[in-house]
């Protein structure tokens, strides 16, 4: 039962740790442009196929 209440606490206290304003539009861009990074990269290697020439 102890852990419930602990788990509320924690829920609570998450809140307060989130960015906000100006720093949390920030993260938010970063993040967006890591994500499209990433798939940048992952489309790429999709589309290599230097494997599948032999030289």
């Amino acid at each position: 039962m102890a852990n419930e209440f602990r788990a509320r606490d924690e829920s609570q206290d998450y809140d307060k740790d989130l960015a906000t304003g100006k720093i949390a539009e920030n993260n938010s861009k970063v993040r967006k442009r890591i994500d499209d990074l990433l798939e940048k990269k992952r489309l790429r290697e999709e589309l290599d196929d230097s494997e599948d020439w032999e030289i």
